[in-house]
């Protein structure tokens, strides 16, 4: 792949993490984790409760700082370039992050300005993320009429608004019921084929291997076992993971 520049370093991975700790009073939650996810790569990050991963996330997402180590987006080096890193980014989180008493466009017209969209393409862009998440016909209806699973559907539409080159999804299929799951599938799956770059949070093992190319876990604040999806079925991946977290599969 070839490198960019970026501030004066070169760019060999969309996201890079070095050594990456974070301490929270006298609780050390990453241990120092390394992971490098290259251009158009989606990798499934797994991990028990408290394994560190919404914490690992929410540091790429430049939300929160770590105490120690090396993370760059896109080459971006944070927290000193967040600024520009923050352009490049896509981010699901657990909360939806929305406006309740304005409707879905209002709230994605509110960050599509944010974001520096134009008018004329601002709107044509709502349009079409409207109708990727399934929102069509509630798109006018105020936010906090919506279910949980609206919601983070709307959550989502946000996120890839911009067209960014990288999504960070934390646990993105939480409250969602089986149809909006299949809705999200799809829009992960086109995400993908765009060469976009993924990393997502997880606890379903078939989901992930089915999107991901490459599965990470996460245990005790490490990064403990990492591979090519491959050849590796659900149930190999399930025992894998037991192996590694001393914990069993939660279903």
């Amino acid at each position: 792949m070839a490198h960019e520049e970026r501030g004066g370093c070169a760019v060999s991975a969309m996201i890079e993490a070095v050594h990456v700790t974070k301490v929270f009073g006298l609780r050390p939650v990453l241990r120092g984790v390394d992971l490098s996810v290259g251009a158009g790569e989606f990798v499934a990050l797994f991990g028990p409760n408290g394994a560190g991963k919404t914490t690992f996330l929410r540091i790429l997402a430049t939300l929160t700082r770590a105490t120690g180590g090396v993370v760059r987006i896109n080459g971006y080096t944070l927290p000193r370039q967040a600024t520009a890193a923050r352009s490049m980014l896509g981010v699901v989180s657990h909360q939806p992050l929305l406006y309740g008493e304005l409707s879905a466009r209002e709230n994605l017209r509110f960050y599509a300005r944010m974001y520096g969209l134009d008018g004329r393409t601002r709107e044509e862009r709502i349009a079409e993320v409207i109708a990727a998440v399934g929102l069509e016909r509630r798109a006018m209806d105020a936010v906090r009429t919506y279910s949980r699973g609206m919601q983070q559907r709307l959550a989502i539409a946000r996120a890839i608004l911009h067209d960014p080159p990288i999504l960070l999804l934390d646990e993105p299929y939480t409250g969602l019921d089986q149809a909006a799951a299949a809705t999200l599938d799809e829009v992960l799956h086109e995400v993908a084929a765009r060469g976009r770059t993924v990393l997502m949070t997880t606890h379903d093992i078939p989901r992930g291997l089915a999107l991901a190319h490459r599965v990470a876990i996460l245990s005790g604040g490490k990064l403990a076992y990492e591979a090519r999806c491959d050849g590796l079925d659900a149930l190999a991946f399930a025992a894998i993971y037991s192996e590694v977290t001393g914990m069993a599969v939660v279903r």
